[in-house]
């Protein structure tokens, strides 16, 4: 009988000592990121970001008494890689959660891998309405970066606020530049009917010379340009319309997304920026009339990277850590199937104020900054003349 008894109470004690090992084991969050080539600009200071989130919550002491374990892998900015990496970090490195992914491309193939595992997928960059689309939509995919829609109708607002009537666009021929120039020019009709689509340039994704598309769209005699041009070939479109004074024959009157108006682009284009177009940036440091928690965030950041002037990509990455570690404290469980209910409708007090989790889309109110473009002596690169945010909940259907 004793014998029975030790062995029972040996049992017990064997199974408890597993679930506290358990319990004391990190939660592991996988994370595909583009850390190689051009696009690590990008992705490396959104990684800092979800890296730095991290290391606030295990300072705290964790989440549900567990520490937080990023585990990041390049991705290089190819759809394959991201798939073969997200596999890898679900199957061998057993993460409990994915939270990455950059490109239009890398979002899309990889949210298969999450919903064929059921592990929450958020995605906390990729913008295409493709990912999210009632056919691509299921229970564990979610969004934290803003859409294509989002930014084309943020832009059409802008636009429509000029005394112009003859609008064109210049656009990259491909997911992303297609759909955002289809959200602002069906938004801009909405908002102004009397304006007119007088030009569409097309130039495929890493054309090198934009010198026929850009006399082609200047022998139309538009007023205002809608741009979606990004990083280099922003870079390189830019080099190209000076000489052949593009900006000033429109009076500036240039909406630039494709975060074109980011840290990161300001300093690539240097003394050679356009001042006086508008641009776009998910985040900027000298937000001076944000809300005391972007302040607390900027002051956090500029210790923790060690750069006075930190990038706009951090705060992208932070946010998808935030919203995720939310889901799981509401859910009080790190079980994906608890979680991916949990995020659905969700509201999460951001450093840029509250993002919620559409029921519908699966997609956060994630809007982005815009301003006009300008030299301030405070800075060795262009700025934004007063930094807004822009929701998109307003004018969102």
């Amino acid at each position: 009988m004793r014998k029975v008894l030790f062995a029972a109470l040996g049992a017990a004690t064997l199974a408890f000592g597993v679930t506290e090992t358990h319990a004391a084991d990190p939660i592991k969050i996988g994370m595909p990121m583009i850390l190689s080539g051009p696009g690590a600009l990008f992705g490396e200071p959104t990684l800092k970001g979800a890296q730095m989130f991290v290391d606030e919550m295990n300072a705290k002491g964790g989440v549900l008494g567990r520490k937080l374990e990023l585990i990041a892998k390049d991705t290089k900015g190819n759809a394959d890689e991201a798939v073969r990496v997200a596999r890898e970090m679900v199957l061998k490195d057993e993460v409990d959660f994915l939270v990455g992914t950059f490109t239009a491309a890398e979002g899309p193939a990889v949210s298969p891998i999450a919903k064929e595992n059921k592990i929450v997928f958020i995605a906390p960059v990729s913008k295409p309405e493709a990912l999210t689309a009632p056919e691509n939509l299921h229970p564990y995919l979610f969004r934290t970066a803003s859409t294509t829609t989002i930014e084309g109708r943020s832009a059409a607002e802008l636009i429509a606020k000029l005394p112009v009537k003859r609008v064109a666009t210049m656009s990259p021929d491909y997911a992303y530049g297609q759909e955002v120039t289809a959200a602002f020019v069906a938004h801009l009709k909405k908002i102004r009917p009397d304006i007119e689509i007088v030009d569409q340039q097309w130039p495929k994704l890493g054309e090198t010379d934009y010198t026929p598309f850009i006399n082609a769209q200047l022998s139309k005699q538009p007023e205002a340009v809608f741009s979606s041009l990004w990083g280099g070939h922003f870079v390189t479109f830019l080099k190209q319309a000076k000489p052949l004074q593009y900006f000033e024959r429109i009076n500036y009157n240039f909406i630039a997304g494709g975060e074109a108006g980011s840290i990161e682009s300001a300093k690539a284009i240097g003394d050679d920026y356009p001042l006086g177009i508008w641009g776009n940036s998910y985040d900027v440091f000298y937000w001076e009339d944000g809300p005391p928690a972007h302040k607390e965030f900027i002051e956090r950041l500029k210790k923790y990277t060690g750069q006075e002037h930190p990038s706009s990509w951090p705060l992208v990455g932070y946010i998808a850590m935030q919203v995720l570690v939310a889901g799981i404290e509401k859910a009080n469980s790190v079980n994906s199937d608890d979680v991916a209910k949990a995020l659905v409708g969700i509201s999460v007090d951001t450093p840029i104020g509250k993002q919620t989790i559409n029921p519908k889309t699966h997609s956060a109110n994630r809007g982005q900054f815009w301003g006009k473009m300008v030299k301030d002596p405070r800075y060795p690169f262009a700025v934004m003349e007063k930094p807004i945010y822009i929701d998109p909940t307003p004018f969102l259907d």
